[in-house]
């Protein structure tokens, strides 16, 4: 994955495949199941069409309501070994909780991964919102010191992956004896490092350890904001990460079929026991940056969380930027957030094998026209 996924301005990558539902809560019967074998073909077909990487999420517990979405899951570093063995090209997040996961057991299985996909690993640090995540793990989430546990998970992860003489570790959170990993990751020095964040606190946490800002897209003038002082702040470590934004897709024919399908399935078939959990379980982590409103970000989520800010698509998610429209419709909106200073995107969508063939048919060769795409070959 040399310079992270490749050269195209603007970089894809499928998020949730993993998990029931995907991203959208939302109870329409067509709504993605993650059976394996439709996971199977979605990933094949995104390494078919030069999607850069597959992003999963990590999950423990059901958002409950009709649907329960993310009620099932597949774990990450197993479906990303088992995925790597099925593509050539697309590249395989894992998603690691630091809370449940020890740095020395991510260390040596980035690697293997890394070793199994000839180099297209990456690392998606998580450091929890949701209580009920850890409970079967018997551990306890509090949302006061989590990024700070974090950045302390992290600096051992990263000092692990540089190799050399076992050494041991102690910390604030963490007394380690005898951290040695063999082998290293295929890619050097580690694998790249995302970190999803939209909080002010979580987005200074990235700005230390990661490599891309994976974040909200509330707004665009947010965004540009978002980027300017994201990107200020990691050039204080001499660092120049990227930033990736949550978006959904309903790209038809015409304007009124994606405009009456985004209708159906996200707001006259949205799930709103599941966004209640949701809400409640986000807001008794909140961050303290998210409770100060030190950012615009930081506000902006503190008001979609309190429901002072009504949403025209609530089987979306909080911070999951809609795009809808035909094909050009969707280019043209591209081309706005690229022109910010965003250098990616999710592809989401209600079921990702009946929607991804149709926006790869119409909506690929118009990015490469616009010029933020190049022309892919899958040899």
């Amino acid at each position: 994955m040399a310079a992270y996924f490749g050269d195209n301005r603007f970089k894809f990558g499928l998020f949730g495949i993993n998990c029931a539902g995907g991203m959208t809560p939302s109870r329409a019967p067509e709504r993605w199941r993650a059976d394996w074998d439709e996971m199977v073909a979605v990933a094949r077909l995104a390494d078919d069409i030069g999607v850069e990487f597959l992003l999963p999420i990590a999950k423990w517990h059901g958002l409950g309501g009709e649907a329960d979405m993310w009620g099932r899951s597949f774990e990450t570093f197993t479906q990303a070994g088992a995925l790597g063995a099925l593509t050539k090209h697309t590249g395989l997040f894992v998603t690691a909780h630091v809370s449940l996961i020890t740095a020395a057991f991510a260390a040596k299985a980035i690697a293997t991964v890394d070793h199994a996909t000839h180099g297209r690993a990456g690392l998606n640090i998580v450091c929890g919102w949701n209580p009920d995540e850890f409970s079967p793990h018997g551990i306890a989430l509090t949302g006061e010191r989590r990024y700070d546990r974090g950045l302390e998970w992290y600096e051992i992860y990263a000092r692990l992956l540089e190799g050399g003489p076992k050494f041991d570790w102690k910390g604030e959170f963490f007394d380690l004896k005898g951290l040695t990993t063999d082998p290293l990751p295929v890619q050097r020095p580690r694998p790249p490092v995302m970190s999803a964040a939209q909080s002010g606190d979580g987005q200074l946490f990235a700005a230390k350890a990661a490599d891309i800002l994976f974040t909200s897209l509330q707004s665009l003038n947010v965004a540009r904001d978002t980027v300017q002082r994201f990107k200020g702040v990691a050039a204080q470590w001499g660092k120049n990460p990227d930033v990736y934004v949550e978006t959904q897709f309903v790209c038809k024919p015409t304007r009124k079929e994606a405009l009456d399908y985004a209708h159906y399935y996200a707001v006259e078939m949205a799930d709103p026991d599941a966004l209640d959990y949701f809400a409640r379980q986000k807001a008794r982590t909140m961050s303290a940056s998210t409770k100060s409103g030190d950012t615009s970000a930081d506000r902006q989520l503190a008001a979609t969380l309190a429901g002072a800010k009504p949403r025209p698509y609530p089987g979306m998610f909080a911070g999951m930027y809609p795009i809808i429209g035909t094909p050009d419709d969707v280019v043209e909106e591209l081309q706005r957030i690229a022109s910010v200073g965003v250098a990616g995107s999710t592809l989401v969508f209600l079921n990702y094998l009946q929607e991804l063939p149709y926006f790869a048919q119409e909506v690929f060769p118009r990015l490469e026209k616009a010029g933020l795409r190049g022309r892919y070959d899958s040899r």
